[in-house]
C-alpha cells in the first residue's frame, strides 16, 4: 500500500515537472522532431545560421531533433524526388531555399508545415496567397525587395559612370529571375543604360555566357541573386575576373569569394529567422497563421582587392557606405 503511494506521487510530480518546462525543453522531455532540409546546396554557410538559431532556441541535433538533408547539388531536376523522399520520411516540417526547391516541396506535400528559408517572390511565385495571410502548409521568409535589384544598378552606375551596356546573368528556370529582370530594366533605362541577358541553366553555360558579354561589350554584369548562381559563385567570379568585367551581385558571399562589390538582404539573417517559424511550428503553430516575412537587413560589400585586379578607383561615397570591405 505505502509503495503503491509512493509510485503514484513520483508519476505525480514526475508529471507536473514535464508540465512546467518551458518550449524547447518540454518537447525534448518528449519525442524527438524530424525536421527536413531541402535546397541547392548543402555547402552554403547559410544553413549553419539555421542551425544556430535552432539551437539559441533550445533546439539540438540528436537531442530533441533530427535533420534530414537534401540537396540537389546545382540540378534543379533533382528537387521533386528528393521532396518525395522527405515526405516519405514523414519530417514534421520541411524548411526550404530558394523558389525551386519550395515549390518542388509544395507539389510533394499539402500537409506538411513548409518553411521558406530565402525565397525571391512567394506570391508571384504562387506558393502563397499573401504576405499577411499565407493560407496554406507553406510560410518563412522572402528575398522580395523590388527597390534592391534598382540600387544594385545604381551603385553600378555610380561606380562606372560611362557604362551603357549592362549583362545580367541569371536562370530563366527560376521564376525569381524574370522578377529581378524586369526591376533591373527599369532601372536601367532610368540611368541610360542597355540591358543584354545572359541566361545560364547548366554549369558548361557559363563559358559562353560571358563570351557573349565580351563580344556584346558589356560594360558591367549584374548576378542574380539565385540558388544557381550561389551555388557555381567561385566559377562565376572566376570568370569576371578573367572577362575583366566588373560585376555586382546580390551576396556578400560572391565578395568573399573574390567579386567585386555585392548589395542586398543578409542572406544568413534570413536562414537564422527562419529558425524562429520552426519553433512556433513544433510547438504548435499553424503555417497560415504566421506572416511570411520580408528581409531587414541589408549589406553593402566591397572587394578592394578584386577593383585594383579591374583597375578600379572606388568613390569615396561608396566607402563609406560599405558595411564590408576586403582588402
Amino acid at each position: 500500500m505505502i509503495l503503491r503511494k509512493t509510485l503514484t506521487l513520483a508519476v505525480t510530480l514526475a508529471l507536473a515537472i514535464l508540465a512546467s518546462l518551458p518550449g524547447a525543453e518540454a518537447e525534448q522531455a518528449g519525442r524527438v522532431y524530424r525536421i527536413g532540409v531541402l535546397g541547392t546546396s548543402g555547402s552554403q554557410p547559410t544553413w549553419q545560421a539555421f542551425l544556430e538559431g535552432l539551437r539559441e532556441l533550445g533546439w539540438a541535433e540528436g537531442k530533441n531533433i533530427v535533420t534530414e538533408r537534401r540537396f540537389s547539388e546545382g540540378k534543379h531536376e533533382r528537387l521533386p524526388d528528393l521532396s518525395a523522399e522527405l515526405v516519405r520520411l514523414n519530417v514534421d516540417v520541411i524548411v526550404t531555399s530558394g523558389t525551386p526547391a519550395t515549390l518542388a516541396a509544395k507539389n510533394a506535400t499539402t500537409t506538411i508545415p513548409i518553411v521558406m528559408a530565402a525565397v525571391g517572390d512567394p506570391v508571384e511565385a504562387g506558393l502563397v496567397g499573401s504576405l499577411a495571410r499565407p493560407d496554406g502548409n507553406i510560410t518563412g521568409l522572402s528575398l522580395l525587395n523590388p527597390a534592391v535589384s534598382g540600387k544594385r544598378v545604381e551603385l553600378l552606375k555610380e561606380l562606372l559612370p560611362r557604362a551603357t551596356r549592362l549583362g545580367v546573368l541569371g536562370n530563366p528556370t527560376n521564376p525569381w529571375t524574370a522578377l529581378m529582370v524586369r526591376e533591373i530594366e527599369v532601372a536601367a533605362r532610368t540611368l541610360g543604360m542597355q540591358l543584354q541577358r545572359l541566361e545560364v541553366e547548366r554549369p558548361t553555360d557559363f563559358e559562353a555566357a560571358f563570351g557573349a558579354a565580351t563580344r556584346r561589350r558589356a560594360d558591367a554584369l549584374l548576378v542574380l541573386e539565385e540558388p544557381f548562381n550561389f551555388v557555381h559563385r567561385a566559377a562565376i567570379v572566376g570568370l569576371a575576373a578573367k572577362s575583366r568585367l566588373p560585376a555586382a551581385y546580390g551576396l556578400r558571399e560572391f565578395v568573399d569569394a573574390g567579386g567585386l562589390m555585392s548589395y542586398g538582404a543578409s542572406v544568413a539573417d534570413l536562414f537564422r529567422r527562419a529558425a524562429t517559424y520552426v519553433d512556433k511550428i513544433l510547438k504548435g503553430a499553424k503555417p497560415q497563421d504566421l506572416p511570411v516575412e520580408q528581409p531587414t537587413r541589408f549589406e553593402l560589400a566591397i572587394n578592394m582587392k578584386a577593383a585594383k585586379a579591374l583597375g578600379l578607383v572606388i568613390p569615396q561615397s561608396l566607402l563609406l557606405r560599405a558595411d564590408r570591405v576586403v582588402q
